[in-house]
């Protein structure tokens, strides 16, 4: 068993055309257990009921933004060691700052590829295979 199939993704985005994509991905990339939520604060909801290994959220969302998310996340217990990838339109350097001071393993930029995908998660959990 890979180490991807292992790890318990849970992809938070308010758009159901991102969620779907990043979904594909990480099943190409050979991950099996994948969750999704249209917002942080349903992201929130999922973690604290069972908690995941990988968080892959959207910066831009309504309710609960990325950032707001991201902070949730680190401030619980039980959901502080998840790792943590913000995803992002804008090519803002201070927005990319602050996700990592607040906790972010790291910041993928939309649109993504497949390659970039897996080098971000890869930089965070080592080789997939």
């Amino acid at each position: 068993m890979s180490i991807a199939e292992k790890i318990k993704v849970l992809i938070v985005d308010d758009q159901v055309t991102s969620r779907l994509l990043l979904g594909d991905a990480l099943q190409q990339l050979g991950f099996k257990q994948i969750t999704a939520a249209g917002d942080g604060a349903q992201g929130m909801a999922i973690m604290a009921q069972q908690p995941h290994h990988l968080v892959i959220s959207d910066f831009n969302m309504p309710k609960m933004d990325g950032i707001e998310f991201l902070q949730a996340v680190r401030s619980n217990p039980t959901t502080k060691k998840a790792a943590f990838i913000i995803l992002t339109a804008q090519g803002d350097r201070a927005l990319v700052q602050k996700a990592a001071a607040l906790g972010a393993n790291n910041v993928l930029a939309k649109p993504f590829t497949i390659e970039k995908m897996k080098a971000a998660i890869e930089a965070v959990f080592g080789a997939l295979k």
